[in-house]
């Protein structure tokens, strides 16, 4: 099962503009991060996110991109075993990957409708907003309030118990 669960962008955004010329798809919603150790602050973004439109694709940063923002240590978990873990949620339709520091390239490349993003953000603290303008992308701030992270649930399970 390697990678299968990951979709390529390029073909990704083939098998949208096919979709929506077709009429079978209408308003496309792109979340993003590294889901490195699935929580349900995740699956509450991901299933907020869905519910803006007809179809949820998911961008995993990969192994490398991880690695830049969270340390040598990350992630804990592969890029295909990430992708299978999300895929596997109801709310997912499909999953990709990027590798460069900021979405630009995907959101340019699969021209979603809705930008997603989690509530440790604000309509003003979009790093992509302004390509997200420039593209006529809604952007949706989803999810439940920011009071789970990986790097949090890591930090507690290193600690010695009290």
């Amino acid at each position: 099962m390697n990678g299968s669960f990951l979709r390529p962008r390029e073909e990704l955004a083939a098998h949208l503009r096919a979709s929506r010329a077709s009429g079978n798809l209408r308003r496309v919603v792109l979340a993003n991060g590294c889901f490195d150790l699935v929580h349900v602050g995740h699956l509450r973004y991901l299933s907020d996110a869905r519910s803006r439109g007809d179809c949820l694709v998911v961008a995993l940063n990969t192994d490398e991109s991880v690695r830049g923002l969270k340390g040598s240590g990350r992630p804990l978990i592969s890029l295909e075993e990430r992708a299978e873990i999300v895929a596997a949620f109801r709310c997912v339709d499909f999953v990709t990957s990027f590798a460069e520091p900021s979405l630009e390239v995907t959101l340019r490349v699969l021209r979603p409708d809705v930008h997603a993003k989690g509530t440790d953000y604000t309509l003003a603290t979009v790093p992509e907003a302004a390509i997200d303008r420039e593209l006529g992308i809604e952007i949706a701030i989803c999810g439940d309030s920011k009071d789970r992270s990986s790097s949090q649930m890591l930090a507690r399970i290193a600690r010695p118990a009290s």
